[in-house]
């Protein structure tokens, strides 16, 4: 009797011995996942990965951009179609990144094709921010150059990164999704810390302390550079370096005149240019409005951490739901509901929401995470898409180059944002006709269906390009330019993110 009563007991505590090692388990499967990328790669790799996505992106993209918009606002006393224009400007350097391609690439210094460009945009990154830090009643043209500069020191870090990344994915493809996970992990913690903490921190040290801060990260690229594991070059051919630029150059060139890839290039430029920003001028609605919510700057930061999730769960459902949908379907309805969404703007600024008693805070907080997913998904298919377009030899440097004219698109619609409410006098105290600007801008996101014409028909599986330009010099390359095609997505995702 006293055996029966015992079997059920040894059964349930092996049964709770048993749910204790898998949760175990599974609480360590990040430590021995990580602990196998750094032993089939160096840690110096892997840690280098963790650093720029996360925290030089990640981290310092949130940081940077609630700190900047109330240094432009409350330091610099600009107008919100100023500083709509401003934030356009800093965002230059990431249109040449073709540029910091070909020379990562070609350019070898002292003997090393990346160490060296880590360790010079470290610098750039660190004195940019300290300069902006310490220096005070700084112009407007310094601290304009600050901002570009800290700009360009992450542009020149991510497309470096982004190399090593396509190297290691040629060398190791079976591990190429493995640190595909590693960069999409590391940016997107990377954001949802940077945004949480942002207002927080601007509140407690003010917009220059953060500034200051930055200057961390942008130490610790130096220190990847430092430390990163690459293999020394010797009699480097520097005669060589300008030919082979031009060659790329070449290439690139008749890529584009190929109408399978200008037609598509023109639309993703019009969809992006005709979604006018037009966020600066929300930004100071919602903290200098009379009537307004007066949100604090922990509150702004909680909103963009908000957004940043919205963006993630926009990437789930196109990878889940849409990503075997054409091209042409999943940018005609999310191009319709990217429109839509933006009417959720006007619901707060014509106070509508408390005739319901619905707060501020809650229609702030949706509005971010509806718009932003949708957002989202109607970039996937573009982002996809410029995957396909690029011919084999050139994919890493073309990616680049197509990124960058997303980067133009972005630039003139952040431009035409701050032309618009410029025109309609939307100003730090003036906020009556803001209500326009955002029907405007609803309204403009819609246009680009009527050019949908020039994006493929063809399912996202197939091949767009002709097959003269697919074909490798070397059949085996097939399968490293294929993951090469891909490399750069997490981070143009994290850096689309941060305009919008």
């Amino acid at each position: 009797m006293d055996q029966e009563d015992e079997l059920p007991l040894e059964g349930q505590l092996h049964k709770v011995k048993n749910q204790k090692e898998r949760i175990l388990e599974l609480i360590l499967k990040p430590y021995y996942w990580f602990r196998m990328l750094c032993d089939e790669f160096h840690w110096s790799f892997v840690s280098g990965v963790a650093i720029i996505y996360g925290i030089n992106q990640g981290v310092s993209s949130g940081l940077s951009k609630i700190s900047t918009q109330y240094y432009m606002k409350d330091e610099q006393k600009l107008q919100p179609s100023e500083a709509q224009i401003v934030s356009g400007i800093i965002q230059i350097p990431w249109m040449v990144k073709p540029l910091w391609g070909l020379l990562t690439d070609t350019l070898p210094i002292i003997g090393y094709r990346r160490r060296p460009y880590f360790i010079l945009a470290g610098f750039l990154g660190a004195f940019s921010m300290l300069s902006l830090s310490l220096n005070h009643k700084l112009q407007l043209a310094s601290a304009l150059l600050c901002l570009t500069g800290a700009s360009a020191a992450q542009a020149v870090a991510d497309v470096t990164i982004d190399a090593c990344v396509t190297e290691n994915s040629i060398s190791h493809p079976s591990l190429a999704s493995d640190m595909q996970s590693l960069c999409g992990v590391s940016s997107s913690v990377g954001q949802l810390i940077g945004f949480t903490i942002s207002g927080f921190l601007v509140h407690l040290i003010g917009s220059k302390g953060v500034f200051g801060v930055l200057s961390i990260p942008a130490a610790l690229v130096i220190l990847v550079g430092m430390l990163l594991h690459e293999p020394f070059i010797r009699n480097v051919a520097y005669r060589q370096v300008g030919q082979n630029c031009l060659d790329a150059c070449k290439t690139m060139w008749m890529a584009m005149k190929c109408e399978h890839v200008w037609r598509p290039c023109l639309y993703m430029y019009i969809s992006l240019a005709l979604s006018l920003h037009i966020h600066e001028g929300m930004f100071y609605w919602y903290t200098d409005a009379k009537g307004g919510p007066f949100f604090s700057k922990e509150i702004v930061g909680t909103i963009s951490s908000v957004g940043a999730v919205g963006y993630l769960l926009g990437v789930l459902l196109y990878q889940n739901a849409f990503r075997n949908h054409p091209f042409r379907f999943v940018l005609f309805w999310s191009q319709l509901l990217y429109g839509a969404s933006g009417l959720l703007d006007l619901i707060l600024v014509s106070r509508v929401n408390l005739q319901f008693g619905i707060p501020d805070y809650v229609v702030a907080v949706s509005d971010a995470a509806i718009s932003h997913m949708i957002g989202r998904l109607r970039w996937m298919p573009l982002l996809v898409l410029s995957s396909k377009l690029c011919p084999s030899g050139i994919e890493g440097t073309f990616f680049a180059l197509l990124m960058s004219i997303d980067h133009v698109g972005s630039l003139t619609a952040s431009w035409a944002g701050g032309l618009l409410l410029h025109t309609l006098n939307v100003t730090r105290t003036q906020f009556d006709n803001l209500w326009i600007a955002i029907v405007i801008r609803s309204f403009s996101r819609v246009l680009p269906i009527g050019i949908l014409f020039l994006v493929p028909s063809s399912d996202p599986s197939a091949a767009i390009l002709p097959t003269e330009m697919l074909k490798t010099k070397k059949g085996d390359d097939d399968l490293g330019t294929q993951q090469l095609e891909m490399t750069p997505l997490v981070t143009n995702v994290h850096q689309h993110l941060v305009d919008s």
